[in-house]
């Protein structure tokens, strides 16, 4: 296997991005009260990030789940693939320091070639559905994008 070093950050999204994406009308993307998730920047060979949120409850298969902090011990933590969202503006991404807890920061960089991977790969397998490249049984692209974000992206994806 060929190892790629993928450009990485881990930030938030900007108050731009949410009011382009209001929460009314672009509900799968991840909002807490009022405040932006923590994310997985990776850079794409595209004119696009995948933006990968940190959550503490994921209960399907579609993520990086956490094994060795303390979080992930009383929760099932991760880096979850069904809410990646594409950010293409610049303007979009909050350069000022995103805190996560240092024991999944830590998880995460031992681990970004893996996660880059997989969350390409799930992006990857999105377009290519929607392209007729390679179509999912329908039940196995409900199971996996349903409730993605994904759907609101196509322009950036082409």
């Amino acid at each position: 296997m060929i190892n790629i070093v993928y450009d990485h950050q881990v930030l938030r999204l900007t108050e731009a991005f949410y009011n382009d994406y209001p929460n009314k009308e672009y509900g799968e993307i991840l909002k807490k009260a009022e405040r932006p998730y923590n994310c997985l920047l990776i850079q794409t060979a595209y004119e696009y990030f995948i933006c990968v949120p940190y959550r503490t409850e994921i209960s399907h298969g579609y993520a990086y789940k956490f094994t060795r902090s303390k979080r992930s011990r009383r929760h099932r933590s991760g880096l979850d693939y069904t809410k990646i969202v594409i950010v293409a503006k610049q303007e979009y991404l909050d350069t000022s320091p995103a805190l996560v807890d240092a024991d999944e920061y830590k998880e995460t960089m031992m681990n970004i070639e893996r996660i880059a991977r997989e969350a390409h790969t799930f992006v990857e397998q999105y377009v290519r559905h929607w392209n007729g490249e390679q179509v999912l049984h329908p039940s196995e692209f409900k199971r996996r994008y349903q409730f993605s974000p994904l759907k609101y992206f196509h322009k950036e994806l082409h």
